[in-house]
């Protein structure tokens, strides 16, 4: 059995929980909160025991942190659980810059424990499906992405509004494209970006593009139009569309230069995060201390990426 403890009990804390509740040999122990209110709720409708601060669940008989606060609270409750000696899956972006992950990611190091940032969309069934398929019925050399979404009916009061919680367009949608980016083109040589604030503190709309080792990317998200929120991934023979939402990918549709089309369905079950934390689980029982899938390098790349955009469209954090 393994036990976690979850630092924060907001919305996505709730989905992990769906997803941990979908797979045995796992259970929640213990949860913290900053509002205590929220967390007795929390652990009213999952069980486990609320603690009274990050420390105590820390000391606790825990195996595995997951942190589900704020980006601004990442790199400080990681470095915590680390160093009581619990290995960490943490919520996408891992921290708030480059240097701060590269913090994380020393101690982690010096640990000998699991650190993973919990980027999910390698982990679904219909992304893993169609890697598969490319191999045997390639679409030739991966040399352009385009992605994006832009979600205009989130509620005011969501994080993603909060410049003091490191919120923004870039932070809570960009890293997903830069992942994406990453993935399929390789490492990043440069980047260009343009981004307006529409009266706000963050970034309500970033467009981003890209040179990578393999080629290039368009990139954009926002708060304040309807995008349509798939990907496209063009070789040199043929095309993918991921169709939306693509970071919750179910299906595909590839296009030859032949004209073949394929078509690959792939539902997911428990709202996704379960794949994600089953991969995390077998690492950490494996004795593994980084992914093969979101290794520490690619964690690199992704907050990189949207470092240099931030500091083309203007964003910078407090205590940058």
């Amino acid at each position: 059995m393994t036990k976690w403890g979850i630092i924060g009990c907001g919305r996505i804390a709730h989905r992990f929980m769906q997803g941990l509740n979908a797979l045995r040999d796992n259970a929640l122990s213990a949860s913290y909160s900053r509002r205590p209110e929220t967390v007795d709720a929390f652990v009213a409708q999952y069980g486990g025991k609320p603690r009274s601060s990050a420390e105590e669940l820390l000391a606790s008989d825990i195996d595995a942190v997951y942190i589900a606060t704020l980006p601004n609270t990442h790199a400080d409750y990681s470095i915590k659980a680390l160093k009581a000696g619990k290995h960490v899956l943490c919520e996408k972006p891992a921290t708030l810059n480059l240097p701060q992950l590269e913090e994380v990611l020393s101690v982690a190091k010096a640990s000998g424990l699991l650190f993973m940032e919990g980027m999910k969309p390698p982990f679904y069934p219909l992304y893993k499906k169609l890697k598969e398929y490319l191999q045997q019925d390639p679409i030739g050399p991966v040399g352009y992405v385009r992605a994006g979404s832009s979600v205009a009916d989130i509620s005011r009061d969501h994080p993603n509004f909060s410049y003091k919680l490191a919120g923004g367009a870039l932070m809570g949608i960009g890293i997903y494209e830069a992942f994406l980016a990453v993935d399929w083109l390789g490492k990043t040589e440069e980047v260009q970006a343009m981004g307006r604030f529409s009266g706000m503190e963050i970034d309500m709309f970033s467009i981003f593009q890209t040179r990578h080792a393999g080629g290039y990317a368009q990139l954009y998200g926002g708060f304040d139009l309807h995008g349509k929120g798939d990907a496209l991934i063009c070789g040199t023979i043929g095309h993918v569309t991921i169709h939306k939402n693509w970071w919750n990918p179910a299906k595909a549709t590839i296009s030859y230069l032949d004209g073949r089309i394929v078509e690959i369905d792939e539902p997911f079950t428990t709202g996704g995060l379960n794949y994600e934390i089953e991969h995390f689980v077998e690492l950490m029982k494996a004795g593994e201390v980084e992914s093969s899938i979101i290794t520490h390098e690619m964690s690199r790349q992704m907050i990189k990426m949207i470092d240099d955009a931030r500091s083309i469209v203007g964003l910078k954090f407090i205590g940058e």
